[in-house]
């Protein structure tokens, strides 16, 4: 059965752990040396999730410097991950908007 060229593959959220260096202007502490963030993020698939964010991210004048994907909200579920309501509104967001939401920031600190 050949693929229909005109029918595109629907935007789903994928749940990414994001660690950025230090960079002027990046907004964080003074004394923090980076940072993690938990973001959501839209895609056709994790790659154009984690290509968007990282774009996204560059925008805002910090410097990422790894991605680790965790998979969309029905593969955390069945790898039995807890997912408060709070996250699921988080996650719809990213979707209706097809957008990246920073659901979370820690910075590190030596």
């Amino acid at each position: 059965m050949a693929k229909d060229p005109d029918k595109k593959k629907p935007q789903q959220v994928f749940t990414l752990l994001v660690e950025i260096g230090r960079k002027q202007g990046d907004g964080l502490p003074d004394t923090a040396t980076g940072a993690a963030l938990v973001v959501y993020a839209s895609g056709v698939d994790e790659a154009e999730a984690v290509r968007e964010t990282v774009a996204i991210l560059k925008q805002a004048d910090t410097a990422p410097l790894d991605v680790s994907g965790y998979g969309t909200l029905d593969e955390r579920l069945a790898e039995g991950h807890e997912i408060s309501d709070d996250e699921k509104e988080l996650m719809q967001r990213a979707l209706d908007e097809n957008a990246v939401i920073v659901a979370q920031m820690t910075p590190f600190y030596d």
